[in-house]
C-alpha cells in the first residue's frame, strides 16, 4: 500500500482502535500473559509493529516485495536478519532487523547502532522533570520494565538536554512585553557543602495574552542591583525593548535595575505575594478572615480609599494582633500602589495566581522530589525540562492568562499611550 492510499483509507475510527485492543486484552487474559517485560503483551505488539516497519523500510530501499520475481538480477537482496535489543516505551525489545547483501541499508526508524528509542528517551527526560535522581530512575525502569539501565546511559540522555537549555536561553524574545512577572525560588545545590541558592525566573505575557518562561539564572544569596542589571541586560539583548509592567516580589536592587533597563515601565509589587507574606504571620485559623480584610485594600478604587482601608485593618482586631503584616503592607507601599491606577481590565491580568503560580507549583514540586542537586547546571536541567513540560508554544489554550484578553490589550494600549501595537 502506498502512502496515496493510506491517506485514502483516513484516520481509524475509535470503534475499530476499541475493537483491536479488546481482542488483545481478551488474547491476555486467555493466555495469562503479561502486559510489560519480555513476553508482555505490549511488548509484543510494540516488536511485531517495529519489525513490520523495518521491512517495509527494506522493501522501499530495495525497491520491490519479498518474494517478487521483480528483484532477480537487481544486483541487491535481502539477506536475512540479526537479532538487535533495544530500549523503547514498552521496555526492552529484541528486533529481528532486516539485511541486505551489499550492506547499503540503513534503517531509519532503528539507525545503526542505536541502542534505544526517541520514545525512551523522552520517558527518561520525564521522569527527570519530575525531580527523580538517577537512582530513582533506575529503580522505577526496572520496576516497571524490568530494564536494567546504567547510570551512564541516563545520564547520557540527560546531558542532550545541554545544548537545548543553552539555545532556549539565549533565544531572541519580543520587542514589547505588556508583563513580566519576575519571581525567585530557592533551591538546595552542593557547591563543596549543600547550600539554598535562588534560581530567578522571568515570565512574560506576550501580545496574545500567553505565558511564556523567558529565563532561568542561578544566583547566590545576598545578590542585589547588580545581579539584577546582569539578568534585565540580557533580556534587553535579546530583543526585549519596552515592558509595561514588571510585576514582582521586593526583590533586593530589582526597581532600581528595571527602571535602568526599562525607563518607561512600571515597577508593580505582586499582590499575591503580599497576601502570601502577610499569611506567614498570622495563624491559620485567622487566614479567610485576613485575606477578606485584605482585599479591601487591593480592590480600592483609589490610592486614597486604600491608604484607609489599610488605617481601618491597622486599628481593627487582626492589625493589632499581627503588627508585622501591616508593616509588610507599608513597607511594599509605593511599589504597590501603581496597580491602584490601573483599570479593572489591567488589575485582573496583573493579580492573577494562574498565571506564575502553575509554574512555580510544578518547578517547585520538582526541586522538593530531588532534595538537593550536585551542580548548578543539575538544578538548570531539571527546572528547564519541568518549564518545557508544562509551557509549549503549541498549548496556546494552556498557556492564556486571561479570559478577556482583547479587553485587557485596548486598556493596556489606552493607559500605556503608544507604547503598544496590538494585533
Amino acid at each position: 500500500m502506498n502512502d496515496n492510499e493510506i491517506l485514502a483509507v483516513g484516520p481509524v475510527e475509535d470503534e475499530l482502535v476499541d475493537e483491536v485492543v479488546e481482542r488483545l486484552m481478551d488474547r491476555a487474559d486467555a493466555s495469562g500473559a503479561a502486559l510489560l517485560g519480555e513476553g508482555g503483551l505490549l511488548t509484543e505488539v510494540t516488536r511485531a509493529v517495529l519489525e513490520r516497519a523495518l521491512d517495509a523500510e527494506m522493501t522501499d530501499h530495495l525497491g520491490y516485495e519479498k518474494h517478487d520475481p521483480a528483484g532477480h538480477g537487481s544486483g541487491n537482496s535481502r539477506n536475512g536478519t540479526s537479532r538487535k535489543t533495544v530500549l523503547t516505551d514498552a521496555g526492552a525489545v529484541t528486533l529481528a532487523v532486516p539485511r541486505d547483501r551489499d550492506g547499503s541499508f540503513e534503517p531509519q526508524l532503528v539507525p545503526k547502532h542505536a541502542r534505544r528509542l526517541a520514545g525512551f528517551n523522552e520517558q527518561v527526560l520525564s521522569l527527570y522533570a519530575r525531580g527523580m535522581s538517577v537512582r530513582d530512575i533506575r529503580s522505577h525502569l526496572a520496576g516497571m520494565y524490568g530494564v536494567e539501565v546504567s547510570p551512564d546511559l541516563i545520564s547520557k540522555v540527560t546531558d542532550a538536554v545541554t545544548d537545548e537549555l543553552d539555545a532556549w536561553r539565549n533565544r531572541p524574545l519580543d520587542a514589547v512585553w505588556p508583563i513580566i512577572y519576575i519571581d525567585a525560588l530557592w533551591v538546595k545545590i552542593r557547591s563543596g557543602s549543600v547550600a539554598s541558592r535562588p534560581v530567578y525566573l522571568a515570565v512574560g505575557v506576550d501580545m496574545d495574552g500567553c505565558k511564556d518562561v523567558l529565563g532561568l539564572w542561578a544566583g547566590d544569596e545576598g545578590e542585589g542591583a547588580t545581579t539584577w542589571m546582569t539578568v534585565l541586560s540580557e533580556l534587553r539583548n535579546r530583543g526585549v525593548e519596552d515592558v509595561c509592567i514588571v510585576a514582582c516580589d521586593g526583590l533586593k536592587g530589582l526597581p532600581d535595575a528595571v527602571t535602568a533597563t526599562w525607563p518607561k515601565a512600571t515597577v508593580q509589587t505582586c499582590v499575591i505575594h503580599l497576601i502570601r507574606a502577610s499569611l506567614r504571620f498570622a495563624s491559620k485559623q485567622h487566614h479567610a478572615k485576613l485575606v477578606t480584610e485584605l482585599k479591601a485594600i487591593y480592590t480600592a478604587p483609589t490610592e486614597q480609599a486604600a491608604e484607609q482601608a489599610l488605617a481601618d485593618f491597622t486599628a481593627g482586631e487582626l492589625g493589632q494582633r499581627y503588627p508585622a503584616i501591616v508593616r509588610t503592607w507599608q513597607a511594599a507601599w509605593s511599589e504597590f500602589t501603581p496597580y491602584l491606577a490601573f483599570p479593572p481590565e489591567i488589575r485582573k491580568v496583573v493579580y492573577s495566581t494562574n498565571l506564575i503560580e502553575s509554574i512555580n507549583a510544578r518547578l517547585r514540586k520538582a526541586t522538593r522530589n530531588r532534595g538537593h542537586f550536585p551542580s548548578e547546571q543539575a538544578a538548570l536541567k531539571v527546572l528547564y525540562l519541568a518549564i518545557r513540560e508544562q509551557v509549549t508554544p503549541r498549548a496556546r489554550d494552556v498557556n492564556h492568562v486571561a479570559a478577556h484578553w482583547k479587553k485587557a490589550l485596548n486598556q493596556f494600549s489606552l493607559f500605556f499611550e503608544d507604547r503598544l501595537n496590538p494585533k
